[in-house]
């Protein structure tokens, strides 16, 4: 058995005089960042500043496009034609590319944020426009998205190297999704649930819902949010835990 893993965060989020998250106590935990790129979070002085120190710590870059929705953090459902969600990605990555380059360094994957990413999760067509955007921009990118999900599905069809998330900090449906964030037990806070959360699914291989079910599939990367309760202290928990138990923590690039 392989044991090699990734550990991602979402971060760059702050902005101007205001603070999300501890992005540089992160940094040295995880092994991948997924950065803001200005419409849910995020604006060019702290996308500079996170790829800067993200490329200080050894971690890969990451885009983390979302909906151009500051007020709601990118979490409100919208609608788009394809064309128009093609370009908002496009121009989104674009620039956190041009940042990177700017601090010598390159991104190598992306990651939708929030509503655009649960529905591509669920909607086919979403998730073809999706990765049909990432590939327009390199074909080498890796796209990260939920393991059993249509954005894993579309990013396979376009040919696209796709790495497989799981969370660690949220509980799943049944059918493989995330329960809704307003739902009991949605968020595990908790620093042992979380690392119980995580192992049984790497033991179990696969998905673990919170009725017990289990959805066999293959698992790349875990993310651990950067704007939950208590992040820091249950990144360095579960990657301690991990590495106790022989796991290799890899940045997204370097997974086989």
């Amino acid at each position: 058995m392989n044991k090699t893993i990734n550990l991602n965060a979402d971060l760059g989020e702050s902005f101007g005089p205001w603070t999300m998250g501890e992005d540089e106590a992160l940094l040295q935990v995880v092994r991948s960042a997924n950065i803001a790129c200005g419409f849910h979070a995020g604006d060019p002085v702290v996308m500079r500043h996170t790829v800067r120190t993200a490329l200080a710590a050894g971690v890969s870059l990451g885009a983390h496009p979302a909906y151009p929705d500051l007020q709601g953090f990118g979490r409100r459902p919208m609608k788009m034609a394809p064309a128009e969600l093609e370009a908002m990605i496009i121009y989104q990555v674009g620039a956190l590319a041009g940042m990177a380059a700017a601090e010598g360094g390159r991104i190598t994957h992306v990651k939708p944020h929030g509503a655009l990413n649960n529905q591509a999760c669920e909607d086919a067509a979403l998730a073809d426009a999706v990765a049909r955007a990432v590939k327009a921009i390199d074909p080498g990118l890796i796209l990260l998205a939920p393991v059993l999900s249509e954005l894993h599905a579309a990013g396979a069809r376009a040919g696209l190297r796709v790495a497989g998330e799981v969370f660690a900090d949220r509980a799943y449906t049944d059918k493989g999704t995330l329960v809704p964030r307003g739902q009991p037990g949605a968020v595990i806070h908790d620093h042992d649930e979380l690392v119980t959360h995580v192992l049984r699914m790497l033991e179990a291989g696969g998905v673990v819902s919170q009725s017990g079910k289990v959805l066999p599939t293959s698992m790349d990367s875990i993310c651990v949010h950067g704007d939950t309760l208590g992040a820091v202290e249950s990144a360095r928990h579960l990657r301690t835990e991990l590495e106790a138990r022989g796991w290799t923590i890899a940045p997204l690039p370097q997974l086989s």
